[in-house]
């Protein structure tokens, strides 16, 4: 039977049974999933241009991505406060 929870909302469970993380981890947060995802995406159509479709491709493919993971994790925490003033400097600000 389910029962009501009686933590508040800010300390309940995630989907992943793990509890979240405070708000100022949003920093670094945002940009590692980013980073992670786009990489994952780009190393791929990378990889399969240059080798094909071969049984080598997913090792190609993961030392592809690892590289440029590394390589896009601190750069987008360097340069995203810039793109977020370069932002809001061309876009139009809620009223």
């Amino acid at each position: 039977m389910n029962q009501p929870s009686s933590l508040p909302p800010s300390s309940r469970q995630t989907f992943l049974g793990l509890r979240r993380l405070p708000a100022r981890s949003a920093a670094w947060v945002m940009p590692l999933l980013l980073s992670l995802l786009m990489t994952f995406i780009v190393s791929l159509i990378s990889t399969v241009r240059v080798a094909g479709f071969s049984l080598d491709l997913p090792r190609l493919w993961l030392s592809a991505w690892a590289l440029s993971w590394v390589v896009a994790f601190p750069t987008l925490l360097l340069v995203l406060p810039v793109v977020r003033r370069i932002t809001a400097a061309i876009v139009e600000q809620p009223r």
